[in-house]
């Protein structure tokens, strides 16, 4: 079951994921990749951005779910999460793009060949849950990518989407189990 932070636990597992597989090689330190916008990053080299989330009507569940004997809870809402993923190398001028593009490489190299999270991938309320995150590049208009920087110069970045990702319902409906039941038979007339 995953409850309101699931979307945050999302975010957290795909920084875990990159983290362990592109320091100390690439980047010296683990802080050095997390969440944050790309124009307020911070001392972050690598930076994901989640900036839509979207309801995935392919996955939505309609069906009750059964908590206990009285009670069922109302199906979760299904999500796609929508991240921008952007370099900002502190190498020197004459190396600096060379980085970034070696780190993006890393980067999608990471998401390809872990492209379903599951199990003791997935951290916080996801974490050993049968919940599957799928991972996968969702390219995104220059215009969008563009917008997300505001007053500062666009720098290259990745477009990626993760999911479903459910979000637990809170309404509850309370039932009556079947306590007792009479059936009767009649016999018809000509058989």
């Amino acid at each position: 079951m995953a409850d309101y932070t699931v979307i945050a636990d999302v975010g957290h597992t795909l920084v875990k994921l990159l983290r362990e597989h592109l320091t100390p090689v690439l980047l010296s330190q683990p802080e050095s990749i997390g969440l944050a916008s790309p124009t307020d990053k911070g001392d972050f080299q690598l930076t994901l951005f989640l900036y839509s989330i979207q309801e995935n009507a392919d996955n939505r569940r309609t069906e009750m779910i059964g908590r206990g004997t009285n009670t069922l809870q109302f199906p979760p809402m299904a999500l796609n999460l929508y991240y921008l993923i952007t370099c900002h190398s502190a190498s020197e001028i004459s190396t600096r793009s060379l980085d970034e593009q070696r780190i993006m490489g890393k980067v999608m190299q990471v998401f390809h060949d872990h492209a379903v999270l599951r199990g003791a991938d997935l951290q916080g309320s996801l974490a050993g849950s049968d919940e599957e995150i799928r991972i996968m590049p969702h390219p995104i208009s220059m215009e969008t990518a563009v917008s997300l920087f505001s007053d500062t110069p666009y720098k290259l970045s990745l477009g990626y989407m993760a999911g479903p990702v459910y979000l637990d319902s809170t309404r509850t409906k309370q039932t009556k189990r079947v306590a007792d039941a009479h059936f009767q038979l009649e016999e018809r007339e000509g058989r």
